[in-house]
């Protein structure tokens, strides 16, 4: 059991003395933030994720980008070179089957190629694991853990339960079953519990540890002043945001039932949702004093932890993207799903990228939907009636787009030509949502063109929404993806 510490923030690194540190695993959640707070703080950065366009896509003033793989040597040790601090904020959960042979190799790699870099300090963040944990993810962590400190470089490890930002898997399912589901059947393991941490309070422990030499080679738990059970993480963020769910516990759904129940009202993939879920399902605990007598700062109780969310959702400052590629257009709006639903078509034509993009930026006006315009007509009626925009029709430019145009009843939020354009669903509905176009070489005159439609739904209503559409999803999208790749290929070259 622990208590919060009301003691004030360490005294700040003087800026001459600052190290020169890479995070690697940059476009990741905790990455994102930690890369912004360590900026904010006048840290010479260096971002590190194998998508360089990810990375780009952050925004971020002053930082290095670097483009590294811990599967590939060479890339890991171009992103290390002439750095003295290294953050460790890798996790491979979406990988596959495999996600624990990934990390244990990437790991291997990591520390190896840290020791030939001259890396100072390791910095690396696992998760809080009871002793008798059987779940792959959490004993994954903690191997992780165990290969970064066999090697030569000092590792600090902290370890932490439910951290609380806004993009956090198991916040977000938190967020998006109080919202969804006014009634739940749920696991038993909404009765195990953890002591959830703050991201603010994460991003400070992260920070002050790579910089203090009696953290060097130690292993803490982080936490917040808190134990609650998952049932009653659920039911303080329904008093935050005004609703009270009703919460049944069922002995009858395993884990991997477990995690397409949670598939099917959430975004999660369900490798993730079985990921955390066998960690869920334990009691979790911590020991944080040594933490907290080394790094003194007042710990976020669980209720401001959530109020902290909501208010840099409220001033746009959202660090980290799930989705990569959609813009999450969610207007910030804490009761929109963080996590968007997605379903798309594709299809390739044989013909040049530009011929294809002309074509997606074409659409609308008097080119319409190019595929089963009549569909979308009805649905435009029917937000017609109900005193929305879906019979606007038109667009400022034929073939032109830029962001800011209306394009019929849709706003266009992004424009990458020849490479993608984001619309903005603008009539009536519960959530938000976007359709976008990706057009992508994919050998010598020959072009994939994609559309994809992500949907962050507003409460029951907004699930409901997109399930009473999904049975057209399939078609509609790939009939608009063929007739483009068509078109494409008809003009003249």
């Amino acid at each position: 059991m622990h208590t919060g510490s009301a003691a004030t923030k360490p005294p700040e690194v003087a800026q001459a003395d600052k190290p020169r540190v890479v995070v690697m695993g940059a476009s990741g959640y905790i990455g994102t933030n930690l890369v912004s707070e360590l900026a904010a703080r006048g840290y010479p950065v260096r971002a590190a994720a194998r998508s360089m366009a990810v990375l780009a896509a952050r925004g971020w003033k002053g930082v290095e980008l670097a483009q590294a793989d811990v599967l590939e040597m060479t890339t890991i040790e171009a992103a290390l070179a002439g750095q003295d601090v290294a953050f460790y904020l890798v996790h491979c959960m979406r990988a596959g089957d495999d996600f624990d042979d990934v990390e244990r190799r990437g790991a291997q790699n990591f520390a190896a190629a840290a020791a030939r870099a001259g890396i100072k300090r390791i910095v690396y963040l696992g998760g809080l694991i009871p002793r008798d944990a059987d779940s792959r993810h959490l004993v994954s962590r903690r191997v992780t853990g165990e290969i970064l400190r066999a090697g030569t470089v000092p590792v600090t490890e902290l370890r932490a339960g439910i951290i609380v930002g806004p993009g956090c898997a198991s916040f977000e399912i938190i967020r998006d079953l109080v919202n969804h589901l006014p009634v739940m059947v749920t696991p038993r393991w909404v009765q195990s519990t953890s002591p959830p941490i703050a991201l603010s309070n994460v991003l400070n422990y992260l920070i002050e540890v790579a910089v203090r030499e009696e953290a060097a080679g130690r292993v803490f738990d982080i936490a917040g002043p808190e134990i609650l059970s998952y049932k009653e993480l659920m039911l303080q963020y329904g008093r935050a945001v005004g609703k009270s769910p009703l919460i049944v516990p069922v002995p009858v759904l395993s884990p991997r039932l477990s995690s397409y129940w949670l598939r099917l009202v959430t975004a999660v993939p369900v490798s993730t949702g079985r990921a955390l879920i066998d960690g869920l399902k334990l009691h979790i605990e911590a020991d944080d004093r040594e933490i907290r007598a080394l790094i003194p700062q007042r710990l976020l109780t669980y209720a401001e932890a959530v109020e902290q969310v909501f208010e840099v959702e409220r001033r746009h400052a959202v660090a980290a993207r799930w989705t990569e590629g959609a813009l999450m257009y969610r207007d910030y709006n804490p009761n929109y799903s963080f996590y968007a639903k997605h379903d798309g078509g594709s299809f390739i034509a044989r013909a040049s990228p530009k011929a294809v993009w002309d074509h997606v930026a074409a659409i609308g006006g008097d080119n319409r939907y190019y595929a089963l315009s009549w569909l979308w007509g009805i649905r435009e009626t029917i937000d017609w009636a109900l005193g929305g925009p879906g019979r606007n029709r038109g667009r400022r430019d034929p073939q032109e787009v830029r962001v800011g145009d209306v394009i019929d009843s849709w706003r266009v939020i992004g424009v990458d030509p020849p490479r993608r354009l984001t619309l903005a669903f603008g009539m009536k509905a519960p959530g938000a949502g976007v359709l976008e176009f990706d057009v992508t070489p994919v050998g010598p005159a020959h072009t994939r063109v994609t559309v994809t439609a992500y949907w962050h739904p507003a409460g029951a209503l907004g699930l409901l929404y997109w399930y009473a559409f999904a049975p057209s999803h399939a078609l509609v999208f790939h009939s608009m993806a063929r007739a483009i790749a068509l078109r494409a290929e008809e003009s003249p070259a």
